[in-house]
């Protein structure tokens, strides 16, 4: 059985060094790169043998109180220990439902007559839908392109988008906040096996287990005809729609990329 709870805590363990909780440094060589196990079991106020049984997935049901804890020596924000609050819970083992993904007519019309750029996507970062603007910005956002693959494998993502860094480590930080705990999604084990054999990036940032859903902010792209934008990122769940997410780019008003993003509307019009 995979041990997704242990998985956590170790990756996110080794993050975490003793000068930032106000341990010394120690003498000797250091194993681990972060805390050592008797380290996060003594900070959190239990014994280090119990600790192990949780890593090692000998014991699935610690308390609360524990789980608290151990959040605070690991540094977690409230979604990452929400996240290891759902890992340590009672877990159900399903395969989820294959279902229609189907995005409303009435956002498919929003979609073509808003003047920015804007596309619908599920869980998995698959296009569901584009508008015609949205397309002309980048080809990671036309139908049928998954951004993540598109993102990690299409050596021309990193012409596209100047803070390509910053921007793949949001992105693996919002799927594993988009699939929470759904670790019986076949789906979603073939797409991650696939970038983990194709990109050392996506492996690096999937193993630190990071949890981050991405609510919006800036979004920098480097577009071949009219050069760089700094555009804002308006993005809302799809109500009714499980897992669909509607994204809206802009520019702020009277700024260079407002006068890009006009022009391209316009190229766009004129194609």
């Amino acid at each position: 059985m995979h041990n997704d709870l242990g998985d956590f805590l170790r990756a996110r363990r080794e993050l975490v060094t003793p000068a930032e909780v106000g341990l010394p440094p120690g003498n000797g060589l250091r194993r681990v790169p972060g805390l050592r196990r008797e380290e996060v079991a003594m900070l959190t106020g239990i014994s280090a043998e119990y600790y192990v049984r949780l890593e090692q997935g000998r014991d699935r049901s610690p308390s609360d109180q524990v789980i608290e804890a151990i959040a605070g020596v690991l540094q977690l924000d409230a979604e990452s220990t929400a996240y290891l609050m759902a890992l340590a819970g009672p877990r159900t083992h399903r395969h989820p439902a294959r279902r229609e993904e189907r995005v409303p007519p009435g956002l498919v019309l929003l979609l073509r007559t808003t003047n920015v750029p804007a596309i619908v996507l599920n869980k998995y970062s698959d296009v569901l839908a584009a508008n015609p603007l949205a397309q002309e910005l980048s080809p990671g956002m036309v139908p049928g392109v998954n951004r993540l693959r598109a993102l990690f494998t299409d050596p021309a993502a990193q012409d596209y988008q100047p803070d390509w860094e910053r921007y793949t480590a949001i992105a693996v930080a919002h799927l594993r906040a988009q699939i929470g705990t759904e670790t019986e999604d076949e789906r979603l084990h073939a797409l991650i096996g696939e970038l983990s054999l194709k990109s050392d990036r996506f492996r690096q940032l999937w193993a630190r287990h990071d949890v981050r859903t991405a609510r919006g902010g800036n979004f920098l792209i480097r577009h071949p005809r009219v050069g760089d934008l700094e555009l804002l990122v308006e993005k809302f769940s799809v109500v009714g729609a499980d897992g669909l997410e509607a994204l809206f780019l802009h520019a702020e008003p009277g700024t260079r990329s407002a006068d890009a993003l006009a022009t391209l509307a316009s190229l766009v019009t004129a194609d």
